[in-house]
């Protein structure tokens, strides 16, 4: 390989890694994936590839759902809520590619676990990389009437739950200091009303530390469970964040990271969601990337 197809695909890792984290939810796995890619890459006759890119976002495609299904096996198994991997991004979307950064937020990855893997792929690469449907027929291996019908499903999927939406930066910014505030003094109570009706609030400590084992829901269970570990995040250190393509919290220990808190938000700009990542596992790579 050449200097000059190691550095076409080096402009395209960070959208090959930022396609193959939405299909598996895990950082770890996706770079494994962008890796295999890679190494294909590297073995390849150029003269076999009429479009580079297609060829590239084929391979990954297909390496992302091999492991996915092998994720979905090991998965059955796992202590307590599951959360996506959290990305510390290394910068904050701009208004140019906001709508990219919307769909890294943790809410949408949750709904895109609902859908079949071959939904997800095809959904991922028309809404969101904008691949037209005969290219994603031929990366799927399929008709593309029966692609076309695979974006529609999980189109009406995910606008049904309304987790694709874009929350101001200003927004994201006033209710992140209220969090802070609320949570920091003890008196998370002063919260209710920048919260839906039917917040959530997700922990996912993988059985590793302790943790909320279930989905905490209302007004009541998540403000209980903020007034309880706001004692325990006294002595942390507190960091904002760019996480999942939104606006969060890194609280560390020694300069190790113990948490990091994400947020989904509903139409009306009120908190619907809180993510709390406690897996030590999935803390261990929060070193900032960049991702498309």
């Amino acid at each position: 390989m050449d200097g000059q197809d190691a550095a076409l695909f080096e402009r395209q890792r960070p959208r090959l890694l930022g396609l193959a984290y939405r299909i598996l939810g895990s950082r770890a796995d996706a770079e494994d994936a962008v890796q295999d890619c890679f190494v294909k890459w590297s073995a390849v006759r150029r003269d076999a590839i009429d479009n580079p890119v297609a060829w590239l976002t084929t391979i990954c495609t297909r390496r992302c759902l091999d492991l996915l299904r092998a994720a979905h096996r090991t998965r059955v198994d796992y202590v307590g809520a599951w959360l996506p991997e959290p990305i510390h991004m290394a910068t904050g979307p701009d208004e140019g590619d906001a709508d990219l950064a919307a769909s890294l937020g943790s809410a949408f990855l949750l709904m895109l676990e609902r859908l079949t893997p071959k939904e997800r792929a095809a959904y991922l690469l028309h809404e969101i990389f904008d691949r037209p449907y005969d290219e994603i027929a031929a990366t799927l291996e399929m008709e593309e009437p029966a692609c076309r019908k695979l974006v529609s499903r999980a189109k009406a999927n995910i606008d049904q739950d309304k987790v694709r939406h874009r929350t101001p930066a200003e927004t994201q910014e006033r209710l992140l200091d209220a969090f802070k505030a609320a949570v920091s003094s003890g008196s998370p109570d002063s919260l209710t009303a920048l919260l839906s009706s039917d917040i959530r609030l997700t922990a996912d400590g993988g059985g590793k530390v302790r943790s909320a084992l279930r989905t905490l829901a209302g007004h009541r269970h998540v403000l209980a469970f903020l007034r309880k570990v706001g004692v325990w995040w006294a002595g942390y250190q507190w960091a904002d964040a760019e996480i999942n393509g939104g606006r969060g919290i890194i609280l560390t220990e020694a300069g190790r990271p113990v948490a990091a808190i994400s947020f989904g938000y509903d139409g009306e700009g009120r908190l619907s969601d809180i993510f709390i990542m406690r897996n030590p596992d999935k803390l261990a790579r929060m070193d900032p990337v960049t991702i498309q």
